[in-house]
């Protein structure tokens, strides 16, 4: 008796497990999709907009990826650090603000960006 009584209780969880996938995905079908993106203190003269993952595109995966990028005197990104978010985000986000200019200025800088990407169908 106790076997079966278990055997319910594990499919009871089961199909709550189930329900509450099944209302995220739905929550995230319903978003728009793009890259939007914010940005520090320096003034962004050229952007590349992130391209979304194929992997996320097809798990319906979103979110927002937090990097700083460290920009030289002349515009130029020398290096951009993680700060977080989702790793199948990461490298579009990075790859794109790599690509980015800022204005060139007297001083090298740290500019905070925030790439937020939105699945949609």
């Amino acid at each position: 008796m106790r076997a079966s009584s278990s055997g319910l209780l594990c499919e009871y969880m089961a199909r709550k497990i189930l329900a509450a996938i099944m209302l995220v995905l739905f929550a995230l079908l319903t978003c728009p999709c793009s890259a939007q993106e914010t940005e520090g203190a320096r003034k962004v003269v050229n952007k590349v907009s992130p391209a979304y993952p194929p992997l996320a595109r097809q798990m319906h995966i979103g979110g927002s990826v937090r990097l700083e990028a460290v920009v030289a005197p002349n515009g130029k990104v020398k290096s951009v650090d993680v700060k977080g978010g989702h790793p199948v985000l990461i490298e579009a986000a990075t790859d794109a603000v790599t690509k980015w200019t800022w204005e060139a200025t007297g001083h090298e800088s740290r500019e905070r960006v925030e790439l937020r990407f939105l699945p949609s169908d």
